[in-house]
């Protein structure tokens, strides 16, 4: 009442709009003593007439019931709503106070596996989301409760394998308990580190009048930096080529290589040369020839520029498209016919 939502501790449920809504959740010290006042309005869906109801809610310190001893158990298969229920809840504080002997036990903190990061379940099988209820007592543990910090449960736990447990039957036959998520508190051995903070005025202190930067900024001249951007490298490589030139033209050493380069380049130009002016006879298969059956002159296989030095004494034959294929099977007289204009060819 007053505020446009719950108090933060107070959490809502209601799983369809024909099933009973819950309210639960468990308050804080900061809450103790005042007076909670949750004002429900409902309707008539039909007439739409309204009614509004006011529950109070009174919240007392829990240090008039201290109860150091809390463990804190994972039922797979209970919903929030479920396990809220006054003969669920009862039916599973008395198991655990049949494992545990306590002389008094009480429900603690009831929440959703799904307020604590877990997932919604898929719709088939009606599967649960699982619910953690937190209980206090005021006697230490029992050896039952004791079994799942054993190296070998905790190490089946590691291998997600469900640990053994002798007092699980207990619960077997109604609450399904996932022992490796089961957290016992001990704070009888806890040190408070509760720090007691000193609020202040919420003002913060006075750093002076705040000036913001001019509106007209000072020009800054870049010359002196392209100066020395370009100043300091060309004056480098200016050196380089200084002592570069001294070594290669004034160095006794460099003048022969350049004099020994010098030559080399000489040398290779006149022999070149010589190649070019080299007289070499033209083979007998390069020279002018007539054709066997038209007379006509045929053109040598080589152009007139051709290297000559480059030009081998034996050609390929090759069947020319002017050149007439002899046949295989002749008369006598053809076959001298035939090796006579041959004959003459070659002269």
């Amino acid at each position: 009442m007053g505020y446009p939502d719950r108090p933060g501790w107070l959490r809502y449920i209601q799983r369809t709009p024909y099933s009973d809504g819950v309210l639960y959740g468990s308050p804080t010290v900061e809450n103790v003593g005042k007076p909670t006042i949750i004002e429900i309005t409902a309707y008539n869906r039909r007439t739409f007439e309204t009614a509004r109801h006011n529950l109070i809610i009174n919240i007392m310190s829990a240090e008039d019931f201290p109860l150091p001893y809390q463990a804190e158990f994972f039922i797979r298969n209970m919903n929030v709503e479920e396990m809220l229920a006054s003969e669920v809840l009862g039916d599973f504080l008395g198991a655990v106070k049949n494992v545990w002997q306590p002389e008094r036990l009480n429900a603690i903190n009831i929440t959703s596996a799904l307020d604590r990061g877990g997932r919604v379940p898929l719709p088939i099988n009606d599967m649960k989301e699982g619910v953690y209820v937190m209980v206090g007592a005021d006697v230490p543990f029992s050896s039952c409760l004791r079994e799942v910090e054993n190296p070998q449960n905790q190490l089946r736990c590691s291998q997600e394998m469900e640990p053994s447990i002798t007092c699980d039957k207990k619960f077997r036959t109604q609450f399904h308990i996932d022992w490796c998520k089961i957290s016992l508190v001990d704070n009888t051995k806890q040190v408070s580190t509760f720090q007691e903070v000193i609020r202040g005025e919420g003002i913060l202190p006075d750093g002076g009048e705040y000036k913001p930067p001019s509106d007209s900024l000072k020009s800054r001249d870049y010359y002196s930096d392209f100066l020395i951007t370009l100043a300091v490298p060309s004056a480098v490589a200016l050196v380089l080529f200084l002592i570069l030139a001294y070594i290669m033209c004034c160095r006794r050493e460099g003048v022969i290589q350049l004099v020994h380069h010098s030559a080399i380049q000489k040398s290779t130009k006149e022999l070149r040369d010589m190649s070019k002016n080299r007289e070499i006879a033209w083979p007998l298969s390069t020279l002018p020839v007539f054709h066997p059956v038209t007379g006509e002159i045929v053109p040598p296989l080589h152009p007139d520029n051709y290297d000559n030095t480059s030009m081998p004494l034996m050609q390929t034959q090759q069947n020319l498209p002017h050149q007439t294929q002899i046949p295989q099977q002749q008369s006598a007289g053809e076959f001298r016919m035939t090796t006579f204009q041959r004959f003459e060819a070659s002269i």
